[in-house]
């Protein structure tokens, strides 16, 4: 399964429209993805996503259960 960079914009999008103030669970995602009419398969799928783009630094990955994630700020 190949990571298409167009979901983590639609992820950010989305997420940068709602501005969460708190680090959010996959599945809190994918309920605000749906609500916005983005279609995502499953919060698994999210959490791919967003785990993968967590290695650029794009994103924290907190470890605790279930994993949360909060979108960090970009340095300009």
């Amino acid at each position: 399964m190949r990571l298409r960079r167009g979901e983590f914009e639609r992820i950010r999008s989305i997420l940068e429209e709602t501005d969460p103030d708190q680090p959010m669970t996959a599945r809190e995602i994918l309920e605000i993805l749906d609500e916005h009419g983005e279609e995502f398969d499953s919060a698994h799928r999210v959490a791919t996503v967003l785990g993968r783009q967590a290695q650029s630094g794009e994103i924290e990955v907190i470890r605790d259960q279930p994993y949360r994630y909060r979108f960090l700020e970009e340095n300009n």
